[in-house]
């Protein structure tokens, strides 16, 4: 078919269906401007058509959109972190030396919501969120900074090698900015970096304490309570050493701590190391340091140990007291001051051994620290116990308790409900008995107060 005949058709067609008119939709391809300037019309539905391409980012539009919300999500999170912490520091799990006059305080451990028994975790999480080591946050809820304690001191005890960890931010000179908030009786003495996961009360391995007390603890109860010109003798600080032997190795010290039963076996402890060492002269009065070493300790547990000796040794109990406190009947065993007792180290052999030489963390042994160790306790530990023992008479006060107490009540109580009751001074008279050295007490605590 030529072009003419195509020609013809075509007019033929036009003809018979009418003239021919587009169908407008979304489909529909639209043509250029015309001459002259003149934009054509726009068919029906392309401005929904181009609003949908604009938000579909269609043949690289603007996307302004995108921009808007990026720009706005910049804002967020640099006001976030203005707020929080003006430069962003990389948190780090460490651990700190701590040493501590005890004396004041009501033990380590903070009692939150308790303001009116200062401890010495306030005056620590203070100097932290003051030095700008951790958020003020942090500081409400210890939890969040993961911080813990290798020991929990109790009131009025004091420390020469406590080990806390916790995370905090690496600031620079954090040690003498923390120091600089903290009294001088609280310092710092050193700074490792620990794994992620470490826990200074679970990974501790053994902990070391030790109890200064004035040797006249050791006289014979037909003595004065408080003669200061005693001296230690040779013998007698033999016996000693015998009688704390007996505490090595595994023992039931239910009898050592308050609110544990015979048969709990959180009441079985194992004591490595315990003596006393040679007497020395403070102030015309002759102390000694009987040091203990154990895997962990309960409360009271080690002021009760140093009472129970001293009560044996001043003749106030039978040597067979401590053979007796192991049983499951309770037996009476006095607790010696808080004053003289202090934490003076703690161990990580276990941790040391995995850690400490994997080119990535120190052991944590202190031994570049402990000329500041040894010095902070000739400052501040020794003098305010000698100083508090001349002034406040601890040991001479608790000493005059002595006579108060039953040493042989595990006896009778053996005995049972139904035994019979005699006329000595623990039958039926026993209570009058136990009123008059009540009585006794008081006029020695009136007597020694003057």
């Amino acid at each position: 078919m030529g072009v003419r005949s195509l020609r013809a058709a075509a007019r033929a067609l036009r003809r018979a269906c009418g003239p021919w008119t587009p169908r407008l939709g979304p489909r529909l391809l639209w043509s250029p401007p015309m001459a002259g300037n003149v934009k054509a019309p726009a068919p029906v539905g392309a401005g929904q058509e181009q609003d949908r391409k604009a938000r579909s980012g269609w043949q690289g539009g603007a996307r302004t959109w995108e921009e808007t919300e990026q720009q706005a999500k910049k804002l967020k999170s640099s006001g976030a972190e203005f707020g929080e912490q003006r430069r962003k520091l990389p948190k780090r799990k460490i651990v700190l030396l701590m040493a501590y006059s005890g004396k004041g305080y009501h033990g380590m451990q903070r009692n939150v919501g308790s303001s009116q028994f200062k401890t010495i975790e306030d005056d620590l999480v203070s100097a932290l969120v003051r030095s700008g080591c951790i958020p003020e946050n942090h500081g409400e809820d210890m939890r969040k900074m993961s911080f813990q304690r290798c020991a929990r001191t109790d009131k009025g005890v004091s420390a020469a090698g406590q080990v806390v960890s916790l995370k905090v931010w690496l600031i620079d000179d954090i040690l003498e900015k923390i120091n600089s908030h903290l009294p001088s009786h609280i310092r710092i003495l050193g700074l490792k970096r620990v794994t992620g996961g470490f826990n200074s009360k679970n990974k501790c391995d053994a902990r070391t304490y030790f109890y200064m007390l004035p040797t006249f603890a050791f006289a014979h109860k037909d003595r004065d309570v408080q003669d200061e010109t005693y001296r230690l003798s040779a013998e007698t600080l033999q016996r000693v050493n015998r009688l704390l032997a007996c505490y090595k190795g595994t023992h039931n010290f239910h009898n050592f701590t308050s609110q544990k039963g015979p048969r709990e076996p959180s009441a079985q402890r194992y004591v490595l190391h315990v003596c006393c060492e040679e007497p020395f002269v403070r102030e015309g009065m002759e102390f000694a340091l009987i040091k203990v070493k154990g895997q962990s300790f309960m409360t009271h547990q080690i002021r009760k140990m140093v009472g129970l000796v001293v009560a044996i040794v001043k003749g106030y109990a039978p040597e067979s007291a401590l053979e007796r406190s192991w049983g499951e009947a309770k037996v009476d065993v006095p607790k010696a001051p808080g004053l003289g007792l202090v934490l003076e180290r703690v161990h990580f052999e276990r941790y040391n051994q995995r850690f400490g030489n994997d080119g990535l963390h120190e052991p944590l042994d202190w031994a570049r620290e402990e000329a500041e160790v040894a010095a902070f306790k000739e400052q501040h530990i020794y003098p305010t116990i000698v100083s508090t023992e001349r002034h406040e008479r601890s040991m001479a006060q608790w000493l005059s308790t002595l006579p108060v107490h039953d040493f042989s009540a595990t006896a009778h109580a053996a005995a049972g409900p139904g035994a019979e009751v005699g006329l000595g001074p623990r039958g039926w008279c026993g209570p009058f008995h136990k009123l008059s050295q009540v009585l006794v007490h008081i006029c020695r605590s009136l007597w020694l107060s003057f």
